[in-house]
């Protein structure tokens, strides 16, 4: 069965749950972000996630909040230097942050997408607490749709194409194999070439052999992927490799940036360790 058969974006969702309940622990959601199911999978995972703290340095929620508020600091500048007004955010998820960056910028049409279920259940949130309105919506979409009203290039329809565009997504990346999510990059450069300025951020993990810690890494990856019922493939093993990767789809700038060397200016603890994860901002 060829590969993107086999593919699914349905494992993802029980992720956002633990996510959600991060965010709100760390004051950037409001108490509605919290469901049930999230709540539970942090309390289980707690001794797990204290362990890899306390013997190997690894703090799982740092690394969560250290690409937020990369991606956040990215998308503030975009919007404040750049003069960017319309945002989409595909995988949305439970994360607050069209909620935050629409009440902080009045002025910002703001998409959110993600899978039918989670979309229904975003959309059903946010109208519960009277956050939707005319600049904030939400919608269903399938990354790895080829038909349908689901596909990618349906979120774009609407958007002001005369206008700069940021998209993001976060926590998406390293559920999908490589040439899957390539693919990916390379229709939603496609679709980012008609806007006459766009930016997408998103964040990945590369497989980086030299890091003290990578043996860990791996661990804790085979339990995201156990946790999610699919896999957590690290891709690229280099700065250099990520930049011809992104090209390779069609982004012609790309930025690569480690949120651990950002710490202070994101309000976050140094790490002792290197960083794990980078956030990429690329350009058609």
């Amino acid at each position: 069965m060829p590969e993107r058969a086999r593919a699914s974006s349905a494992h993802i969702s029980p992720s956002a749950h633990y996510t959600g309940y991060v965010w709100y622990r760390h004051r950037l959601a409001e108490p509605a972000f919290v469901t049930a199911f999230g709540s539970l999978v942090h309390k289980l995972l707690w001794p797990l996630a204290w362990g890899a703290r306390a013997g190997f340095g690894l703090d799982i929620e740092a690394l969560l909040l250290q690409r937020h508020l990369q991606i956040d600091a990215q998308l503030s500048a975009a919007i404040e230097q750049q003069g960017v007004r319309q945002v989409v955010e595909i995988a949305c998820g439970l994360s607050p942050r069209g909620r935050r960056f629409c009440s902080r910028y009045p002025q910002l049409q703001y998409l959110e997408a993600d899978l039918p279920a989670m979309a229904a259940r975003k959309r059903l949130l946010l109208h519960g607490e009277g956050w939707l309105d005319g600049r904030h919506r939400v919608c269903a979409v399938d990354i790895l749709a080829e038909r349908g009203n689901q596909q990618l290039n349906t979120l774009f329809a609407d958007l002001d194409r005369s206008q700069p565009v940021v998209v993001i997504t976060e926590g998406l990346v390293n559920y999908f194999p490589l040439a899957l999510i390539e693919g990916f990059w390379s229709r939603l450069a496609s679709e980012l070439s008609d806007f006459p300025s766009a930016i997408y951020l998103t964040e990945l993990y590369p497989d980086l052999h030299e890091h003290p810690r990578y043996r860990q890494l791996r661990w804790g990856v085979e339990l995201i992927g156990r946790l999610t019922r699919g896999s957590y493939p690290l891709h690229y093993r280099s700065h250099d490799e990520i930049v011809a990767g992104f090209q390779r789809c069609g982004f012609a700038q790309v930025q690569v940036l480690d949120p651990s060397a950002d710490a202070s200016s994101l309000g976050l603890k140094p790490s002792r360790l290197p960083g794990l994860v980078r956030v990429i901002q690329a350009q058609v």
